[in-house]
């Protein structure tokens, strides 16, 4: 059984579900900070060769295999896939009591969790508002990165903790508000990607080389204004 928040040592063992852009980068940085991994799963050949890039040596396991294995699951997944992958596993009774469930997605607050924890698992929300290129690089730009973090009361605590570790500064974001919160982060993402998309196309229609070279000083330095304006 996975003991208790209060019964656990500092260093916990973690299983992450989903070998995507998030997850390993996630898991590496846990790891960095003292943790252990106890596996992750990973279902293509592309999944594999970045797990084994971002996570050398962990072991690739069956998503049960890792749920009984773990005190911290990271649930990686695409948020369409969330609620079955947590409801599928409580009808196998896989998950277990004192265990924490953390997911990444934006929208979804705790509540996405509650057949997890239904079985006694503690729920936790994690967002790393940064757009995550899959490569190590990201393990460095969380340093740089707040996360939204949702929880009930008395596990914020562990959630801050937890970004801490990974280098990031944690913002404590209402469950009510997690779907205000996503409108945000996609705003802000799809909107500079495609006003860059549109520019750089237009430069290049008229012969510009390189359009992208020529644009990033003045995106950076726009962006830059425009949220010192916000501050």
């Amino acid at each position: 059984m996975t003991p208790a928040p209060h019964e656990r040592s500092g260093r916990l063992g973690i299983g992450i579900v989903g070998a995507g852009k998030v997850g390993p980068i996630l898991g590496a940085a846990l790891a960095g900070a003292g943790h252990a991994i106890v596996g992750i799963s990973a279902i293509s050949e592309a999944s594999r060769e970045r797990a084994e890039a971002i996570l050398p040596g962990a072991p690739v396991l069956e998503v049960p295999d890792l749920i009984e294995r773990s005190e911290l699951v990271i649930l990686a997944v695409p948020g369409a896939e969330l609620a079955d992958l947590v409801g599928g596993l409580a009808a196998t009774r896989a998950w277990q009591p004192g265990q924490l469930v953390l997911h990444t997605v934006a929208r979804f607050g705790t509540g996405v969790l509650g057949p997890a924890v239904a079985q006694g698992a503690i729920p936790l929300a994690i967002h790393p508002a940064m757009a995550f290129t899959g490569t190590s690089i990201d393990v460095s730009r969380l340093a740089e990165s707040y996360f939204a973090v949702t929880a009930p009361a008395p596990v914020q605590p562990i959630g801050q903790a937890l970004v801490v570790e990974m280098g990031g500064e944690p913002v404590l974001v209402r469950e009510a508000d997690r779907a205000a919160y996503a409108e945000a982060i996609a705003t802000a993402t799809s909107f500079s990607s495609a006003i860059v998309d549109q520019a750089t196309g237009i430069l290049a229609s008229i012969g510009i080389e390189a359009p992208g070279t020529l644009l990033a000083p003045l995106v950076r330095s726009s962006v830059e204004n425009a949220l010192r304006r916000a501050l």
